[in-house]
């Protein structure tokens, strides 16, 4: 598999690791850009890569609590002024309350239902705020929690947003806690919500890299595989600590030093009652929209050729 130097540049925003040994990795996995991710961090060159290979798209990120019910939804515009709209703005909370009030099966459901405070579809309001604001729209996806106590947060007006479950004991508001729970899943980005959700395959294969580290580090290359096995398997607390949420650290050291889970429980305790994280759900604009890569000098040699023409 060929690769190229966007290939190269991408591999290092993943990883944080020089050029020269990512176009090494890349080389030496034929292209493939997961391996060449492990083949670094066996080497010791790289941790667990992040997911920077989201190429941000324009538009909401929107989470809210309507009578009860969560909403999280992404509609799409083609530029980020448009985004920022009232316009738009408002498009994307009226399309949260029809979430939430119709609950509709998919998004082809949701734009065959009444637009609030209209007798026209959701489409045609659609195609009336596209011929308005000038451009095209798509509202991407969306999700809801109609059981339990809902938090919603929306970050940087709209990058994220996030909604997190709680089942909630006792008289007490868990508002705050679930809002800094969100924020949490927007700044750390866990993969997993527990420990115990990660499948056994990503446990092998987080083993596999750490012995594979051990092998490639010469003061630990000649110990016995029984003994680099345990080693292994006593860094895999330091994985699921990025890894998994409620193992994370919490970053609000103000409030709680430890982890999110034991911030929730003694957060909980304070007030009175008990709390249980149940799920949540978080959206980042445009993830995993791949936007047209634009080359600047590129364009401006083909309209000067052209220009000759």
């Amino acid at each position: 598999m060929a690769f190229t130097a966007l290939d190269v540049k991408k591999l290092r925003e993943m990883t944080n690791v020089g050029m020269m040994d990512c176009k090494k990795a890349l080389e030496a996995t034929d292209g493939d850009m997961e391996k060449a991710v492990e083949w670094l961090r066996e080497k010791g060159l790289a941790k667990a890569a992040k997911k920077a290979d989201r190429i941000a798209a324009e538009g909401i990120a929107y989470a809210a609590v309507i009578d009860g019910i969560g909403v999280i939804i992404e509609v799409n515009a083609e530029t980020d002024f448009a985004s920022k709209t009232d316009a738009f703005k408002d498009l994307v909370v009226n399309l949260a309350t029809v979430v939430a009030t119709d609950a509709p099966a998919d998004v082809e459901a949701l734009k065959a239902c009444t637009y609030p405070g209209t007798n026209l579809t959701v489409t045609e309001i659609m195609q009336e705020k596209v011929m308005s604001i000038g451009e095209n729209m798509q509202i991407r996806r969306f999700d809801r929690f109609a059981t339990n106590t809902s938090v919603a947060y929306v970050h940087m007006g709209g990058s994220h947003g996030v909604l997190v479950n709680l089942a909630v004991e006792g008289d007490i508001d868990a508002t705050e806690i679930g809002k800094n729970v969100a924020m949490q899943i927007a700044a750390m980005g866990a993969k997993y919500w527990d420990k115990s959700m990660v499948p056994q395959a990503d446990v092998d294969k987080e083993m596999a890299i750490q012995v594979a580290m051990m092998d490639n580090d010469p003061k630990m290359a000649n110990k016995p595989a029984e003994v680099k096995e345990k080693i292994a398997a006593g860094k895999m607390n330091a994985f699921f600590k990025e890894m998994c949420l409620l193992q994370q650290e919490f970053v609000r050291a103000d409030l709680f030093k430890g982890d999110v889970a034991g911030y929730i429980a003694d957060a909980a305790k304070k007030l009175g009652g008990k709390v249980t994280f149940v799920d949540a759900i978080h959206y980042i604009k445009g993830e995993g929209i791949e936007k047209k890569e634009e080359n600047f000098a590129d364009e401006v040699a083909a309209q000067i050729a052209n220009a000759g023409k």
